[in-house]
């Protein structure tokens, strides 16, 4: 008799359906995340507050202009980074060398110095924010059948993650847009949170969310920083001599100030002369709630004693990031919640790097799909 059972076909296992799932925050690793869950075939809706793709990747534009005023460059150490890099970005990465430098003070002390030569540097041009809003753009770009796998609304805040009122088994979430207008998105599958973990903790806390999650990012904590940005256009006139130091960029152990660079020494960038100076870690949170004019002329008085700048700046505007340079990561690539259907990401899981940023969306997207 013939054995039907050793003839018989065996079936291919059913594709997973694809899944709808709402990403807040855009920046490095909401936006990883998205493009790694698009390519496994989900959908995604990109929620972002800001008024555009990049998060701490960000660049001020002005009439001298712009400032990198967040992320200054980033290096590159994963294989899976260097590999999205090579693949659709060499258009806008470039090299940035800093310029060798020592400073001391009137004491012989180290004020600033080189950052370390141990690894290339690189930069996007013309700013910062161009290789998050690069790899964003082919998302919302509607198919050959003018499907779109993926949707962003900007300038727009999650203010609440519930059950969806017709699919409990799904997800919504209420929004408020800069303009005070309220929505709510629903029927999701998953729910990511690629924001400051403190704002993911008081997202989930107001939502009654997640105990166990919340309790997880406890351990980390990310401090904050001060940004000044001052350009000088008057160094541009013919017959004047060269303003200020002949050095591009340097890390300072001046009590104020850690991190300074010549905004115009990045490569595509413009030529006028633009600095941007970040304040230290401990400065930053000591002064967090101080007046932005006090900040400004604390910050001016300490670039100067660094750079021997000491020309009113033509341009000068402060920046404060509440959640800036990560000091005690989670120390995983991600937190998530199965069977609720959350996760979170962010640099803050790994580090400060922007690579870090970048792997955590990662590994949150390939779990999650």
């Amino acid at each position: 008799m013939k054995n039907t059972a050793s003839t018989r076909k065996s079936k291919p296992p059913a594709a997973a359906l694809p899944l709808n799932i709402v990403v807040v925050g855009a920046g490095m690793a909401g936006v990883a995340c998205a493009r790694t869950l698009v390519q496994a075939g989900h959908r995604v809706t990109l929620l972002e507050k800001s008024r555009g793709f990049g998060g701490r990747m960000a660049t001020r534009r002005t009439e001298f202009g712009g400032f990198d005023h967040g992320a200054q460059y980033f290096t590159v150490r994963d294989p899976r980074f260097e590999k999205a890099l090579r693949s659709n970005a060499t258009q806008v990465v470039r090299p940035w060398s800093a310029s060798t430098v020592r400073v001391l003070d009137e004491f012989g002390h180290v004020l600033a110095s080189a950052p370390p030569p141990t690894e290339p540097h690189f930069v996007a041009s013309p700013g910062m924010s161009a290789l998050v809003a690069m790899w964003a753009e082919p998302l919302l770009r509607p198919d050959q059948h003018g499907h779109l796998s993926a949707s962003a609304l900007l300038e727009t805040r999650a203010t609440q993650i519930e059950r969806d009122a017709l699919h409990p088994q799904q997800w919504q979430v209420r929004t408020e847009d800069n303009a005070g207008g309220l929505r709510v998105l629903g029927g999701f599958d998953r729910v990511v949170l690629a924001i400051p973990h403190p704002q993911a903790h008081d997202l989930l806390r107001s939502s009654g969310l997640a105990p166990e999650l919340r309790k997880a990012l406890a351990s980390v904590h990310v401090a904050p920083c001060w940004t000044l940005m001052v350009a000088y256009p008057q160094a541009m006139q013919p017959g004047l001599p060269h303003l200020g130091p002949q050095w591009n960029a340097a890390r300072s152990t001046h009590h104020r100030i850690s991190w300074l660079a010549r905004e115009s020494s990045k490569p595509g960038r413009e030529p006028v002369e633009r600095w941007t100076i970040q304040a230290s870690p401990a400065w930053s949170a000591k002064h967090l709630e101080d007046d932005g004019e006090r900040v400004k002329a604390k910050m001016l008085k300490g670039f100067a004693e660094i750079t021997g700048i000491r020309a009113t700046p033509s341009h000068a505007v402060v920046h404060r990031w509440r959640f800036a340079q990560t000091q005690i990561p989670l120390g995983k690539p991600y937190l998530m919640d199965a069977n609720l259907g959350l996760g979170l990401c962010g640099d803050w899981c790994l580090g400060h790097r922007v690579e870090d940023a970048f792997v955590s969306g990662l590994e949150l997207a390939l779990a999650m799909a």
